[in-house]
C-alpha cells in the first residue's frame, strides 16, 4: 500500500500542473488589460473623428483601468491604420483602431489588396458616422448649392474640391454628383480635414467636401456651408439643405467603428466592447457627437461584423460602377 502512495501523489501532482497550465491563459485573459491599449486614428489631429476618439479613449480607459493611447496615422484615405492592424501578428487586444468606410473600398480598387476587411480584422463595436457637407469661402460669389453647381457646369475643369483622400466617401459622393449632372470638376486629395481646411482658407481650392471640422469656421463666418449629405439637416445648420432637398438622391454619412487584428480572444473583445459601449453612451461623449452633428449608431461586435459583410459588398460594387482604380 505504501508503495502506491508516491505514485498516486505523482499522478495528482501531474494533474494539478496540467490544470494550472490550462488555467493560466484564462487567468491572463481575465486580467486584460495589464498595460495601455493603443488606438489608431487614421487622420490628422484636430478633426471631428480625432476629437471624438480622444474623448472616447479617455472615458474607456477609466473603465479598463489602463490608458487608451491615441496614435494618429494619416494617409491613404484613412486606410493606413487598418493596414497596420491587418499586418499585426498579435491579436491580443492591445491594438485597436477606427475602421473607415474607405477600408471596404480599397481592396476593390487594386489587383493586389494588402488586406482583407472581413478576414484580417476583429470587429469590436460600431460607434457613429459623420455629417458631411460642402463649404466654400465666405467671400466667394456662390450663396447656394444651385449657384455653385451652375458655375461648375459653365466652367468645366476649373472648379477644384478637396477631400480627405482618393476613394473616400466625400470623393465618391462628389464624383457621383458630377456624373449625374454632367459636371467636370477637379478632385484634390489631402491627408485629412486640417490640411483640407487650410487649403480652402488659403484659396488653393474652390471648395472643401469634408466632415464637420469646418463647422467652427462656418459659425465664425469664414466659410459658407452650401449643402449637407445626411438623411436630415444638421442640428446646428437647420437652414442648409440636404442633397436630397436639392434634387440629388444621395445620403452619405460614412459609418464607422472600432476593429483590431484578427484572432482576438472573444473574452478580450467583450472587455473592449463593454468599456467602449459605456464610453459611447457617456454624456461627455454624447456631447462631442452633438458638437459635430454625428449620429450615435451603436452595434455590438456580432452585429457590426454582420453589417461589415453587407457594407463590403455594397462598397465594392460602387467602386466597380465608378471605375475607380489605384493600379
Amino acid at each position: 500500500m505504501t508503495g502506491k502512495l508516491p505514485a498516486r501523489r505523482a499522478l495528482l501532482g501531474a494533474a494539478a500542473t496540467a490544470l494550472a497550465a490550462l488555467s493560466a491563459p484564462r487567468l491572463a485573459r481575465a486580467a486584460f488589460p495589464d498595460r495601455p491599449v493603443r488606438l489608431i486614428v487614421p487622420w490628422l489631429p484636430g478633426g471631428s473623428a480625432d476629437t471624438q476618439f480622444r474623448v472616447l479613449a479617455e472615458l474607456a480607459g477609466k473603465r479598463l483601468g489602463q490608458p487608451v493611447v491615441i496614435e494618429n496615422k494619416p494617409g491613404a484615405s484613412g486606410t493606413l491604420g487598418v493596414q497596420a492592424m491587418a499586418k499585426e501578428g498579435r491579436g491580443d487586444g492591445f491594438l485597436i483602431g477606427q475602421m473607415p468606410v474607405t477600408a471596404f473600398r480599397y481592396p476593390a480598387m487594386t489587383s493586389r489588396p494588402s488586406f482583407d476587411p472581413l478576414n484580417d480584422l476583429t470587429y469590436v463595436i460600431h460607434l457613429t458616422g459623420y455629417l458631411f457637407g460642402v463649404v466654400v469661402r465666405a467671400d466667394s460669389p456662390w450663396r447656394s448649392w444651385q449657384e455653385f453647381v451652375a458655375h461648375a457646369k459653365a466652367h468645366p475643369g476649373e472648379v477644384t474640391y478637396g477631400t480627405p483622400g482618393v476613394g473616400s466617401t466625400l470623393h465618391i459622393t462628389m464624383e457621383r454628383i458630377a456624373a449625374q449632372h454632367g459636371i467636370q470638376w477637379v478632385h484634390v486629395p489631402f491627408r485629412g480635414g486640417a490640411d483640407n481646411t487650410q487649403a480652402l482658407l488659403a484659396g488653393q481650392i474652390t471648395a472643401n467636401a469634408d466632415s464637420t471640422g469646418w463647422a467652427p469656421l462656418v459659425q465664425e463666418g469664414k466659410f459658407r456651408l452650401l449643402v449637407t449629405f445626411g438623411e436630415q439637416r444638421g442640428k446646428r445648420f437647420p437652414d442648409v439643405p440636404t442633397l436630397r432637398e436639392v434634387g440629388i438622391d444621395i445620403v452619405a454619412d460614412s459609418p464607422y467603428g472600432l476593429v483590431g487584428p484578427r484572432g482576438i480572444d472573444p473574452g478580450v473583445v467583450r472587455v473592449l466592447h463593454d468599456a467602449c459601449r459605456e464610453a459611447l453612451f457617456d454624456p461627455a461623449h454624447v456631447a462631442v457627437l452633438d458638437r459635430f452633428d454625428m449620429p450615435l449608431r451603436y452595434m455590438d461586435s456580432e452585429g457590426y461584423a454582420d453589417f461589415a459583410r453587407r457594407l463590403y459588398a455594397e462598397e465594392s460594387a460602387a467602386v466597380r460602377r465608378l471605375g475607380l482604380r489605384m493600379d
